[in-house]
């Protein structure tokens, strides 16, 4: 109240006014605790000013006084194991309200407070202080919700925000804080030298994570995701993952390098799954995620993997799993990815029924402190863009993390949404163990060296209430050094059967039991479809209920997808699209497609959700095929690409039996999430073997709209291309693009698939497929010339929509000397099939690669390091391109047209220059413009 007065002053006269304008705790407070009768008669009005220093009533300072540590007490609260000093805000000081002695000693019951019984001023201050500035410090008065306010309030001041503790409870967490530190120290005496990122300093994590499993599994969870960077991964790995000691070791070891060239990932990025019994006797399976040195963006896969594994079991409540992520605090602060996942946690196609965030608050970031990496007072300040509340804790108070995970817990399960735990520790290392911290922070690591772990010192809290012993205390540290002593014995013998660690069993391949990776298979699947279904399907994908009201400029379409039923009219890049999903759904396959206005297309030629013209409520085809059909989700994403695509790479990850397709709405979007494609898409099964099926969806095409809408950046996933790790595709017919989607999901082969999709040929004449080419046939890698003419002097052979301008080109000078090649899929190539296709054709006949794109882009600069200057030693291969540059296109469309006009020329022989290679900038296009 007291920093917005006149917000008060407002309230009241509203109050006054109607009593019912404001919300019930107002109206308590106006009416009860004012003396008035609740109906809003009675008050003199509230002079301004007169709730700042010299209130009329009693009551109403003591309200002053709540609402102040409510909301502000989180800013003296003793959260920083360091010690360092916090200012205390004058309105957290007793004499800021000027209570005389008298007053101090008056009991009063006020029905807000939530501590039992007439307490005086002193014992309520007393109260507020132990609930709200001791060792937790919570913000969670900016939440709207009033009912979950009260539910904060009632938990937090009626227990002062401290666990009611058994001795069986504070032993379990002395021996999870032994699990931690013993395990740190092990390490590094055993392994020298060797980086561990150690939890030193935020060993309480460990406890945290032991009480909400527990929690998670009461609350009927079956299923937990984790997410996190590489600090403590390596103890959350053994003691909460299932990861056994054994491996662990051998890893340090490095024993076989043999076997991991070219492939792997150090150790503290692997992740592990494994199966975790609670103190109950529920189990609760435990994925705990790879992740690469770019810390946060595992967190958008680990949504996207809770979000599949829900979906999967048919929770829709989103109860059964729960997603948790640890975060550090500068990484919390800094990265952008942050945001973009928070902001996914409310919208309906991505919830997962609110995540449990841990901040682990090493107090830096590498050598950079707070001041010089944040601009908030707190690492968490960007989650309070939610309406979620954070706690803030000591973690050296063991009980007191134990109280703010319980709590925590509940209010996420109660409430569904995300909540934060921002648990304040230090690094007792540098950045790693081979680095010198005091370099750039010796006062603060000569304070942190003087330091005793934090399970030392819960032990001699214990130790002084009579709760545990020394010998008790020494047996379990005892115990847990005899079980990696055992284990570390067990890896250097080279036994390969290692002992379960700790409470988890490693898990089965489970759902992915039935797929494969490595390379391509050399058969293909046969993909189309019954005749009778096509035209079903067709119809089905044209109606809509009898009430609904379609748009009047789509009449004409549904039309025609009728007309395509009955094979009176060939099918388009759309339906073709439109009916590879339709019929996947109707097999039984779940469908996934999101993306930036995926429901419309970008073009506005997908429509595969229609809305209504009257009431603009939405209806899907493809939702309504049959009873026993596949899930079917269309998504509009957020305008974001690293956070959406990050969650559909994590949903595929969950799902192999799926299709899950993200769609960019221009192809250029898709740099912004080049972390995701490095990282995780293309490079998973190397590092970590874990396969996706994942489709990206690229408009490509070079159509004069600019150097930002013109390229997919073909030439970036051509340098990611390595091992059979992707499939790259650049269909030219909507019949080969059926294929291509149905293919994707029908054989076990689990790759991720880029296709580079058009835009001008979404409705383009020729760009058309009668309704046979969907009935028998699989994916074409290459299209041949239709006849191959055996005077033919010269093969051009390209990809994607400049074979139909070749195409133009050739029919309207009639070259038929010339023969056109299609390239579809770019990646595999399969050798034996491209020379096949140039067999008919002369050896030493002239093959040229034409390609709209740059020289230094495209797919050029792939294939002629593949075949070198004659594929197969027979055919000279050499290029016809736009010449080299910084841009991938022009911003002009006359220059766009000109530069595609001298290109295709130069493809025939015909121009200034004949000869393959680049074209060449003139003097004009060179020339610097200032500005």
């Amino acid at each position: 109240m007291l920093d917005n007065i006149e917000y008060l002053e407002t309230l009241y006269k509203r109050y006054r006014a109607n009593s019912e304008s404001v919300a019930p705790e107002w109206r308590d407070y106006f009416g009860a605790e004012m003396g008035g009768n609740g109906d809003g008669k009675g008050h003199a009005a509230l002079a301004p000013g007169r709730l700042e220093r010299e209130p009329r009533h009693l009551d109403e300072k003591v309200h002053q006084l709540i609402r102040n540590y409510r909301v502000r007490g989180h800013k003296i609260a003793a959260i920083d194991p360091l010690g360092a000093a916090r200012p205390c805000p004058p309105e957290l000081k007793l004499e800021f309200y000027n209570f005389t002695s008298t007053e101090l000693e008056t009991p009063v019951n006020l029905p807000t407070l939530n501590f039992g019984g007439p307490l005086t001023i002193r014992e309520i201050f007393e109260h507020l202080q132990n609930t709200y500035s001791r060792s937790i410090g919570v913000q969670f008065m900016h939440v709207d919700d009033w009912e979950a306010r009260q539910w904060l309030q009632q938990r937090m001041e009626s227990t002062q925000n401290r666990l009611a503790i058994s001795r069986e409870q504070q032993a379990r967490i002395l021996t999870r804080l032994t699990d931690a530190v013993v395990f740190e120290e092990f390490l590094r005496k055993k392994f020298p030298g060797a980086k561990t990122f150690s939890l030193e300093g935020c060993e309480t994590l460990l406890p945290l994570l032991d009480l909400a499993i527990e929690r998670a599994a009461a609350h009927g969870a079956r299923d937990m995701v984790i997410g996190m960077a590489h600090r403590g991964r390596l103890n959350v790995l053994a003691h909460i993952a299932g990861k056994s000691a054994f491996e662990i070791f051998r890893e340090f070891a490095d024993a076989e390098p043999e076997l991991w060239e070219g492939r792997g990932d150090v150790k503290y990025h692997l992740g592990h799954a494994g199966n975790w019994t609670t103190s109950t006797g529920r189990d609760v399976h435990v994925s705990l995620c790879f992740n690469p040195s770019h810390l946060e963006f595992i967190n958008p896969i680990v949504l996207g993997r809770a979000r599949a594994r829900q979906d999967r079991l048919g929770d829709a409540e989103r109860r059964e799993v729960l997603s948790l992520l640890i975060h550090g605090d500068a990484a919390f602060a800094g990265e952008g990815v942050v945001q973009e996942t928070l902001n996914l946690s409310r919208l309906k196609g991505y919830s997962v029924g609110g995540t449990l965030h841990v901040i682990l608050n090493n107090q830096i970031g590498f050598t950079t402190t707070p001041q010089e990496g944040r601009s908030t007072v707190y690492a968490t300040d960007a989650a309070r863009m939610l309406q979620s509340p954070i706690f803030h804790v000591n973690g050296e108070d063991p009980e007191a993390v134990a109280q703010v995970v319980l709590l925590a817990m509940d209010y996420r399960h109660e409430f569904q949404c995300d909540v934060f735990i921002d648990m304040f520790g230090y690094r007792r290392w540098g950045h790693n163990e081979t680095d010198e911290p005091s370099f750039t922070q010796p006062v603060l690591y000569r304070r942190i060296d003087k330091r005793k772990s934090v399970r030392e010192g819960y032990y001699e809290r214990l130790k002084e209430m009579g709760g545990i012993d020394g010998t008790e205390a020494e047996r379990i540290a005892r115990d847990c050094r005899d079980r990696l002593e055992q284990e570390l014995a067990a890896a250097k013998n080279g036994n390969a059967q290692p002992a379960v660690a700790g409470n988890g069993a490693a898990a089965a391949p489970g759902v992915w039991r039935d797929y494969t990776g490595g390379p391509e298979p050399a058969d293909d699947v046969e993909t189309g479809i019954a005749p009778e279904r096509v035209a079903a399907l067709l119809r089905q994908l044209a109606e809509t209920p009898s009430d609904f009201h379609v748009h009047p400029k789509l009449e004409r379409a549904l039309q025609t997808r009728r007309e395509m039923a009955e094979g009176r009219h060939p099918l388009d890049w759309a339906a073709a699209e439109m009916l590879a999903l339709a019929s996947l759904a109707d097999e039984g396959v779940r469908i996934r497609l999101a993306g930036q206005d995926t429901a419309r297309g970008t073009f506005s030629h997908r429509h595969a959700i229609f809305y209504d013209y009257e009431s603009g409520l939405p209806f899907s085809p493809l939702q309504h095929l049959s009873p026993k059909q596949g899930p079917v989700e269309i998504v509009n994403s957020p305008l974001c690409e690293t956070g959406a695509l990050g969650f559909e790479y994590g949903y595929s990850l969950d799902c192999p039996g799926g299709l899950i397709l993200w769609e960019a709405q221009f192809g250029d979007f898709i740099n912004v999430a080049q972390v995701i494609l490095d990282q995780f898409i293309c490079s998973a099964e190397d590092k970590w073997r874990r396969l996706s099926g994942l489709v990206l969806l690229l408009p490509h095409g070079f159509e004069g709209m600019g150097p930002e809408h013109s390229s997919a950046r073909l030439e970036r996933f051509m340098a990611l291309a390595a091992g059979d790790n992707i499939q790259v595709a650049q269909p030219t017919t909507p019949a080969q693009y059926f294929h291509l989607l149905r293919r994707q999901a029908v054989r076990k082969w689990r790759k991720p698939l880029v296709v580079f999709t058009p835009k001008s040929l979404l409705r383009h004449p020729r760009v058309v497929s009668p309704l046979e080419q969907f009935i028998r046939g699989t994916f074409e890698r290459i299209l041949p010339e239709r006849a191959p003419n055996p005077g033919v002097r010269r093969v051009l052979l390209c990809s994607g929509k400049i074979h139909y301008e070749l195409l133009a080109y050739q029919e309207e000078h009639k070259r038929q000397d010339v023969a056109l090649l299609r390239l579809e899929q770019l990646y595999p190539i399969r050798d034996a099939a491209l020379e096949t296709m140039l067999n008919p054709y002369a050896d030493q006949t002239p093959v040229l690669w034409v390609q709209e794109e740059p020289h230094n882009m495209g797919a050029w600069r792939y294939l002629h390091e593949k075949f070198g200057k004659h594929l197969f030693g027979r055919w000279p291969f050499a290029l016809v391109s736009r010449p080299e540059s910084a841009s991938p296109a022009t911003g002009s469309a006359g220059a766009h047209k000109l530069e595609q006009q001298k290109v295709i020329r130069r493809a025939f022989g015909d121009g200034e220059n004949p000869s393959p290679g680049p074209l060449r900038h003139t003097a004009a296009s060179a020339r610097l413009q200032e500005e």
